[in-house]
């Protein structure tokens, strides 16, 4: 069993047949059933990311934000970066 000062104990109930079930696993796989138990949460969590990062993905395409492609990203920032430093030279000239 993974064990670490960053892990947190949690107490679950599971049918009798789920927890034989996960026992004979751990048994075959000569594993702890607590070691299955967070593989299986982690995998459930990796896949509603995933999800999310899908809808996300479809709303930007939808919104026309698939018009960019990965070479596009530095050029941009670099844009983005001097029309801020423009802005905040004009914002200090106010203030002097």
């Amino acid at each position: 069993m993974v064990t670490s000062q960053n892990s947190r104990t949690l107490t679950i109930s599971l049918p009798e047949n789920v927890a034989e079930q996960l026992n004979q696993m751990a048994a075959q796989e000569c594993r702890d059933p607590s070691d299955l138990l967070v593989e299986g949460i982690k995998r459930v969590i990796w896949d509603r990311l995933e999800k999310s990062l899908e809808v996300s993905r479809a709303e930007a395409r939808a919104c026309g934000g698939d018009q960019y492609a990965e070479d596009d990203v530095e050029r941009l920032v670099h844009e983005v970066r001097a029309e801020m430093a423009a802005e905040r030279e004009a914002q200090s000239k106010l203030t002097a």
